[in-house]
């Protein structure tokens, strides 16, 4: 194989909760996490020449170890004896620094495009051990899918009743918010509300969607809201415009919200991009995988 076409996909957190401090700083956090349809588009081809070469459309994206994806290229190319280079071209498409993992995205997607295009033969266990070691999120974005998550992001299991399918909007304030500063201000042990992780597991069992949106629950909110105040109108508007609940995904500032209705969820963003004046608001869907074959690109297009 010398060239190939991946998607990799965005998250949002139904529920994120955190329980608990290691000594070394980092928090214990208990996440449900699902994947949407929205996607980076990433290229990638076998090239002679021993580099890593990585193209965005993004002109500001940096391009070397700064990078993810390009970080993902170099472990592999490391542990793996690879003495051949690789080209990487990233068409972004969600939103940068967002809480909806992203940058992750594309590193997992690059794992596994390294996997495939060298024919190394891992398992997706094996790309979940490399994933962590280059960040917590990334070991679900190569599973994907409806997955409870805990630990520091590491264990992960698999939701035995996954998310039922409605439709998701997404619209990200304009702000920028660093997740190591919201989890540095976080007291987690004065957090009053924490998200009922069990009885959203229990509500996409029953494939109520109302039921999830009344569940939804994200204890950085509690650092990111007061910080901008934006958020919790963006989620108001949300449930003003039909969502069955909405959420601050991740550390934030994107907020998405769950609806039934598809042509609903397009009347919803396009109202709340006008209103708020947002450049990025997208209505796309629960995304419930294509058994396993990571990299499909049937037509081309970016389905949201």
């Amino acid at each position: 194989m010398r060239d190939l076409r991946l998607k990799a996909r965005a998250k949002i957190n139904l529920t994120l909760d955190v329980t608990g401090k290691r000594e070394d700083g980092y928090h214990l956090i208990k996440t449900i996490m699902q994947t949407v349809s929205l996607y980076d588009g990433i290229y990638m081809k076998r090239i002679r020449k021993n580099d890593i070469i990585i193209k965005s459309n993004l002109t500001w994206l940096p391009t070397d170890n700064r990078n993810l994806a390009y970080r993902a290229a170099e472990l592999m190319k490391s542990k793996f004896d690879i003495t051949e280079g690789v080209f990487i071209e990233i068409d972004k498409r969600i939103p940068v620094a967002a809480g909806l993992a992203g940058g992750s995205a594309d590193c997992a997607a690059v794992l596994v495009g390294m996997n495939r295009l060298f024919e190394l033969g891992l398992s997706v266990k094996e790309l979940e051990s490399l994933a962590f070691l280059l960040g917590s999120d990334i070991p679900y974005c190569v599973q994907r899918g409806t997955v409870l998550a805990e630990g520091v992001g590491e264990i992960l299991t698999p939701v035995e009743c996954p998310c039922p399918m409605c439709y998701v909007v997404l619209a990200k304030l304009p702000v920028s918010v660093s997740t190591a500063t919201v989890y540095r201000e976080l007291d987690w042990q004065s957090v009053e509300k924490h998200p009922d992780t069990e009885g959203m597991i229990l509500a996409m069992a029953e494939g109520d969607i109302a039921k999830m949106g009344q569940l939804l629950g994200n204890v950085l909110e509690t650092v990111t809201i007061p910080m901008h105040p934006k958020i919790a109108q963006l989620k108001e508007e949300m449930l003003h415009h039909g969502a069955q609940g909405a959420l601050m995904s991740g550390s934030g500032p994107t907020v998405f919200g769950l609806f039934k209705d598809e042509e609903n969820s397009k009347e919803a963003a396009a109202t709340i991009r006008k209103k708020f004046g947002l450049k990025e608001v997208v209505a796309t869907q629960i995304y419930h995988g294509n058994n396993g074959k990571r990299g499909d690109e049937k037509d081309g297009r970016n389905k949201i």
